[in-house]
């Protein structure tokens, strides 16, 4: 979008004018350009946790319910490829802990990645 000529602050600025904080921008836009209700980011994190743990053991679920609450709390940023060290380290205190948890970092990697799929289709998600 920034290379259409719409910047994060503008962008920011219309999330808050249709009181859409705790939204992702994805629900700002398709309110706007179709009238959907939009979605909170806790409405779908809680739709998504709700798909996708019977496919988690128990210590996936921990690690995801942990990127969820991240991701309610700051936004669809912390979903990036780029936080999953970052959130790794915060929430084992080393790769190697996590890595000792949930396995080898490509199986973290895809569980990162595939678990999001569940935050954005919401025939999976209802």
């Amino acid at each position: 979008l920034s290379d259409a000529g719409f910047s994060r602050d503008a962008l920011a600025e219309m999330q808050r004018v249709v009181s859409a904080e705790k939204s992702d921008l994805s629900d700002v836009l398709t309110f706007v350009a179709f009238a959907t209700p939009v979605l909170t980011r806790d409405t779908r994190a809680a739709q998504a946790e709700r798909a996708v743990r019977p496919t988690l053991n128990t210590q996936q679920r921990d690690f995801i319910d942990f990127v969820l609450s991240h991701y309610v709390q700051e936004g669809v940023d912390e979903l990036d490829d780029t936080k999953l060290a970052p959130l790794l380290q915060l929430h084992y205190g080393s790769i190697d802990d996590a890595r000792s948890t949930l396995g080898e970092p490509g199986a973290i990697r895809k569980l990162f990645i595939e678990f999001q799929r569940y935050l954005y289709d919401d025939a999976k998600a209802a």
